[in-house]
């Protein structure tokens, strides 16, 4: 494994099991994993990128809804960050640095942009992670403005909002998904994104496995990450340790459930049998 990557991994298992971990450096962490060649100097870049547009805030914004309104001039018409349905197709979409050089991505990593230019500039901003939409909170609860930065920052109304949640689950809004998002909870949402990228592109399976390494390093994770890890290793034809990391999980499945810890068993088995 490249010495660079393996840094990039500590630095963010470090970030992660830090008392206050901070979203914008995990998710910049995160793209230097995807891509080594961004280096120190891109993660630098993309700070610095993030400092600038905080500075183009305008000075005395008080109430939510001017923070609002003066990020989506700035972030949504002025600079052009916003998303379309062909950005789900690519993984830059998934990158904060890329994001924040194509001004496009995902939901989330433009509410993840919005969220670092607003805290640098001292806004009161929070995540909001909807049932299947990522949008951004200002403001306490009572005062509470959302926006959409993936529609251009569009200020969304109690309808509007109730729309998107209807949209992703058919139910109705409930006050308790407007909660601000943690920031673990939020990069491990981008994982999953990224998992399932990779998921329907059976040739990136190498992107699968460091989105679900980097998951695994998380201090609270889905435990089938690990029967999901062990799968890709066996996909990858790496049998020898497909095999061991299945035979694992089998061992932490058989307290609870050992009808299940044996079919992972039989399937470590084949994996070996891959071997002959």
């Amino acid at each position: 494994m490249d010495p660079e990557v393996t840094d990039w991994r500590r630095e963010f298992a470090e970030e992660a099991r830090s008392e206050r971990p901070d979203v914008g450096r995990l998710c910049l962490l995160l793209g230097a994993v995807a891509d080594p060649a961004l280096g120190q100097r891109g993660i630098d870049a993309a700070q610095i990128e993030l400092d600038r547009l905080a500075g183009l805030l305008p000075y005395g914004l008080t109430d939510a809804r001017s923070w609002a309104e003066a990020m989506a001039e700035l972030l949504g018409t002025a600079c052009g960050f916003r998303g379309g349905a062909a950005d789900y197709q690519r993984l830059e979409s998934s990158l904060l640095p890329e994001v924040l050089r194509r001004r496009r991505g995902l939901p989330i990593l433009l509410s993840v942009v919005w969220i670092e230019v607003a805290r640098r500039a001292g806004a009161p901003v929070y995540g909001v992670a909807l049932p299947g939409h990522f949008v951004v909170g200002f403001g306490p609860r009572e005062d509470r403005v959302l926006v959409d930065p993936f529609d251009g920052g569009r200020l969304l109304s109690g309808a509007d909002t109730e729309l998107l949640v209807a949209g992703a689950t058919g139910a109705g809004l409930d006050e308790s998904m407007l909660s601000p998002a943690a920031p673990l909870e939020t990069v491990l949402r981008v994982l999953n994104n990224i998992r399932a990228w990779a998921a329907a592109r059976p040739e990136q399976s190498a992107v699968a496995l460091w989105a679900v390494d980097l998951s695994l390093l998380l201090p609270s994770h889905p435990a089938a990450l690990r029967l999901e890890r062990a799968e890709l290793l066996v996909r990858r034809g790496e049998f020898v340790t497909g095999a061991a990391e299945l035979a694992a999980y089998a061992a932490v499945l058989d307290p609870v459930d050992p009808a299940a810890a044996a079919a992972v068993r039989r399937r470590a088995f084949a994996a070996r049998a891959m071997l002959n």
